[in-house]
């Protein structure tokens, strides 16, 4: 069976799959036209949806499509053809998007960055840091990574509400709501994560209004989409005290423009899309294991509904 790998680092791919998968033929290379000819003939693809969309709108179309990010939007985009299977990567980015949290929850609740500050400015601070244990946290987005993130913030006792397509019990939360509990439950959580995808009901869910319903002395975490955020009303909401701070991961644009305001907003630490970067080796393992379950025809880890959008 022929697998096409499209990916930035399609070297470290290929090596590791030929090692895992021997009887695969794998197919890639740095340049796009002969990448191109490639793709034309071989029913399995494996990269990341910015380059596969390209095969795409020039009519190559696989059987089964393997993507290398959590996200798959530049797959969504109109005019792009639907009409084979795609699958996302899941369940590999769950602890490494726990650390990155828990980094800056840790960091907020110790002031960090006010001690940073205070040694630049030669001022001894001796203030007393907080802790974790019974801070109310919200996961917005309580899905694959959401579920990690969630088990890993456990033993900090900390109180975990979650926030999902619609209403559930699911454990650890003590509460999951739908996207109408959101701005009843900002208001009563110490911490704000968004881990929600690119979906038509998920743009400018962070507006105004919503910030306003944040406690003063709450942080907002975004790690799932720019397009989550109204960035003006982030930075004015800081400006007002509705939030006490914010950390932000991904943006509408990226990387983001020298005048954009989040580059000076008072409160508010950019990280670059840093937050979970992929694994080539845990790629290649669930590729694997999806590819067995595809020629078994079996079901697959996260198959994407075209209708839903993840």
């Amino acid at each position: 069976m022929r697998v096409l790998i499209a990916e930035h680092d399609h070297p470290v791919y290929a090596q590791l799959l030929r090692q895992a998968a021997p009887d695969l033929e794998v197919l890639t290379s740095g340049d796009s036209a002969e990448l191109a000819s490639q793709a034309a003939d071989c029913p399995i693809w494996l990269g990341q949806p910015d380059l596969l969309a390209t095969l795409l709108r020039q009519g190559h179309q696989p059987q089964w499509l393997q993507s290398t990010w959590a996200g798959i939007t530049p797959l969504l985009a109109d005019g792009l053809p639907r009409h084979y299977r795609l699958t996302r990567a899941v369940g590999i980015f769950g602890q490494v998007m726990a650390e990155y949290v828990l980094t800056y929850m840790l960091g907020h609740e110790r002031e960090v960055l006010p001690r940073l500050v205070s040694q630049v400015e030669r001022k001894w601070d001796s203030r007393q840091g907080q802790s974790l244990a019974g801070r109310k946290v919200l996961i917005v987005g309580t899905g694959d990574i959401g579920q990690t993130v969630a088990q890993f913030l456990l033993p900090f006792g900390v109180e975990l509400y979650g926030i999902a397509s619609e209403a559930r019990e699911q454990a650890p939360f003590v509460e999951v709501g739908a996207l109408a509990d959101l701005p009843r439950l900002v208001g009563e959580v110490d911490y704000v994560i968004n881990l929600l995808p690119n979906t038509p009901s998920t743009h400018d869910l962070y507006n105004a209004a919503l910030f306003k319903q944040f406690k003063p002395t709450g942080l907002f975490i975004n790690v799932g989409r720019g397009v989550a955020v109204v960035d003006a009303d982030l930075v004015e909401a800081l400006k007002e005290g509705h939030l006490a701070g914010a950390v932000i991961d991904v943006c509408r644009q990226e990387p983001l423009p020298q005048r954009h305001p989040f580059w000076t907003a008072w409160g508010l630490l950019l990280t670059g899309h840093s937050s979970a970067p992929t694994s080539p080796t845990m790629m290649v393992k669930l590729f694997v294991e999806n590819l067995r379950a595809y020629q078994a025809g079996e079901a697959l880890r996260g198959e994407v509904d075209f209708n839903r959008g993840y």
